[in-house]
């Protein structure tokens, strides 16, 4: 396609009302949804029923990859519904980008399998929900987000949240686990949360390039592949492929069937995880998407406590509460902010945003692999996200 027709093309997408563009959002908020919260219950459950190959939890988490492949290619190769050929404007930088995250994810996984098998869900998931503050201090560093009042409350709430849980641990901790490998467990999880912290905001940085969900898309498959790669080597030098095999047959007590449907279920709600938060970051920004897996977050918690009846005493009550309460702070911030953008819009005769704003571009979606990313005003400002 030649420079001048996309920017036509590109124009075209710009003059599409902005109210298209909630529906792509609150999918993708829903791939997150159902996909954190089954991905972490199906994680603890391979754990909690004898399975017990860390490789094996990580691998699940990028193996459906080609899941990715059938919405990129359908509507081209089936429907002619888009003109974009899939993977066009796929750079080599943005090609590196990709395997380099991808590889970063690999590793992700890998700290999130190593705490998940020692730790129960609602503590992984109230410490996960340190990588907000990771993710603030990460966002200022790389795309240079404001720090403001709503934001930092918020990382100071969900920061002393962690702490009380790591004070109060020997409480929490599981019977059949040592204090040791509890505190491996609590220290892979916060890694993991810092790590997480950084893809976001690398990943925003590379979106203000990509003018299309489709190459969202495709970027996800290249970085799921590096992670999957990753993975595969640690399953052939730990033998993680036979112990799938003698796991579901001889190990897991749940039996062979079933082994194999949590395998499968895992690969098919990690997918929406991570397409969820991805769909999030491009449409969004990488904070508001950190913001929101936080509040997801807080349904794991409650996930765990009624699925696998864990304890939920004090200090997990306030834990949480804290956690809630760092999250709504910034909601509601961004709400006023948000209504006083609005009036002052208004009292203005609909003049522009002030340029000190954070700039997440324009994204009108014709369809859902036609999304243009420009630096006109954000939709975001008007839909209240």
């Amino acid at each position: 396609m030649s420079n001048t027709t996309q920017t036509i093309n590109e124009q075209d997408q710009k003059s599409v009302t902005n109210k298209r563009y909630l529906p792509l959002l609150l999918l993708n908020y829903g791939f997150l949804f159902i996909g954190s919260l089954s991905s972490s219950l199906l994680s603890k459950y391979y754990f909690n029923h004898k399975g017990s190959s860390r490789w094996v939890s990580t691998w699940v988490q990028s193996a459906g990859f080609p899941l990715l492949i059938i919405p990129i290619v359908v509507p081209y190769y089936l429907f002619k519904s888009t003109q974009r050929k899939p993977f066009t404007g796929f750079t080599p930088k943005i090609l590196a980008l990709s395997i380099f995250v991808g590889f970063m994810l690999g590793v992700n996984n890998l700290l999130f399998s190593w705490g998940n098998s020692y730790l129960p869900v609602s503590t992984s998931s109230l410490l996960l929900s340190s990588q907000l503050v990771f993710n603030l201090i990460l966002s200022v560093i790389i795309v240079k987000q404001k720090i403001t009042f709503m934001n930092l409350n918020c990382v100071i709430l969900l920061t002393l949240s962690s702490v009380l849980l790591a004070l109060e641990s020997s409480n929490d901790q599981p019977h059949d686990v040592t204090k040791t490998k509890y505190f491996i467990g609590y220290l892979a999880t916060i890694g993991a949360g810092l790590l997480f912290a950084l893809y976001l905001p690398i990943m925003e940085m590379v979106y203000k390039k990509v003018y299309c969900y489709a190459m969202v898309m495709e970027m996800q498959v290249v970085m799921e592949v590096a992670a999957t790669v990753l993975a595969s080597i640690g399953m052939v030098f730990d033998g993680g492929f036979t112990e799938m095999k003698r796991e579901g047959y001889q190990v897991f007590d749940k039996g062979e069937k079933v082994y194999w449907a949590t395998v499968v279920s895992n690969v098919v709600s990690w997918q929406l995880c991570f397409m969820g938060t991805a769909g999030m970051v491009f449409l969004t920004c990488s904070l508001t998407g950190g913001i929101c897996m936080t509040a997801l977050l807080m349904m794991n918690v409650v996930g765990g406590v009624v699925v696998y009846k864990e304890e939920f005493g004090g200090v997990k009550v306030v834990s949480t509460v804290m956690c809630g309460w760092g999250f709504c702070s910034y909601v509601y911030g961004m709400y006023v902010k948000n209504k006083m953008m609005k009036d002052r819009d208004d009292d203005d005769g609909g003049g522009g945003h002030d340029s000190d704003d954070k700039n997440v571009g324009s994204y009108n979606p014709i369809e859902m692999t036609q999304i243009v990313n420009s630096s006109s005003s954000s939709p975001l400002h008007h839909l209240g996200v």
